[in-house]
């Protein structure tokens, strides 16, 4: 089967797709046929092997695993003998470690796709919606009727953050991006959406209960400005940074600089699990919840869809059709 691999570290031009051997599942395992995956930041840290300290899971000198992805969408093509709830010909989509190939053996992570939801855009979910729903739901403890504010609201993680906000009853959701971003912002259903290259919102008298910090690199002094005496900064994202930290010196200066406040700082990696995942699909199914699409690539283009992503720029995820049916 065909497969994106890389056997050392470095940008986009270290991807190629190969022939690799073909999974056979486990007796509790189901074998996708994978018809779409998407892209994430953990990808793209794990194509470039940064931060230098994530390389003591990663591997040191080169990757330990070849593979990349992990959001797919597809077919059930085969079950084990000790699998109950799907059959072959089943549309699933979840998360496994190497999605990004025609087929993924996956035991947990995975759940049936809403009839009336493309595979592209089931594929589009799992990392970035599970980031969301745990983020808000059980980090920042989102109860009806509180107000929210999204910053970074137009990037994969921050279109579903503001849509399973109101979900969950937010009473107003906020977001806040750039102006080529303003109308995705609108489109998924903020009450409230702020041009940061035209507004300070750190400088208005709008108070919030939760605060959902997808892009990182606001100051603590800034973000508890804008947080209610109790309120709850949630870290789902931080910007791209070297040094062997990366990411993560941004949240140790936050938690570090907010450790006498009363308002929460909580940063986390959100967990697959089926019930999750399960939410998630009726979302979809309803409507709650929609993906919102930047750009497609083949399997073939996935050099050039790494290399786009990593310009920070997409509105949604950037997706990848790896096959047909």
């Amino acid at each position: 089967m065909k497969a994106l691999v890389r056997t050392r570290y470095g940008l986009s031009e270290v991807l190629e797709v190969m022939d690799v051997e073909k999974p056979v599942p486990a007796d509790n395992e189901v074998l996708v046929k994978v018809r779409a995956s998407s892209i994430n930041a953990a990808d793209w840290y794990e194509m470039a092997g940064k931060p230098l300290i994530g390389r003591t899971q990663m591997g040191m000198m080169k990757p330990k695993s070849k593979r990349l992805g992990v959001d797919f969408a597809g077919t059930v093509e085969a079950v084990g003998k000790d699998v109950l709830d799907f059959k072959p010909g089943d549309e699933v989509f979840g998360g496994r470690n190497g999605a990004l190939a025609e087929y993924v053996c996956v035991r947990n992570a995975v759940v049936l796709k809403p009839a009336n939801v493309t595979f592209e855009e089931a594929a589009a979910v799992p990392v970035a919606a599970i980031t969301a729903l745990q983020g808000l739901r059980d980090k920042g403890n989102l109860q009806p009727g509180q107000k929210v504010l999204v910053y970074g609201a137009s990037g994969g993680v921050g279109t579903y953050t503001v849509q399973i906000a109101k979900a969950l009853g937010a009473e107003e959701v906020t977001a806040v991006c750039s102006t080529d971003k303003v109308e995705v912002a609108r489109s998924i259903g903020a009450d409230h959406v702020i041009d940061y290259t035209r507004e300070d919102f750190t400088k208005s008298n709008r108070r919030y209960d939760l605060m959902a910090n997808v892009s990182g690199g606001r100051p603590w002094a800034e973000c508890k400005r804008v947080l209610t005496p109790e309120g709850t900064l949630v870290i789902l994202g931080a910007p791209k940074a070297g040094g062997p930290l990366g990411p993560l010196g941004y949240v140790i200066r936050v938690r570090l600089a907010s450790l006498l406040s009363k308002q929460k700082v909580i940063f986390f990696i959100a967990q697959f699990n089926r019930p999750d995942m399960k939410i998630l699909a009726d979302m979809l199914e309803s409507g709650k919840i929609k993906s919102v699409i930047d750009r497609r690539f083949a399997l073939s283009e996935s050099a050039a869809a790494f290399a786009y992503f990593g310009e920070g720029h997409a509105r949604g995820k950037v997706v990848i059709e790896v096959s047909k049916g």
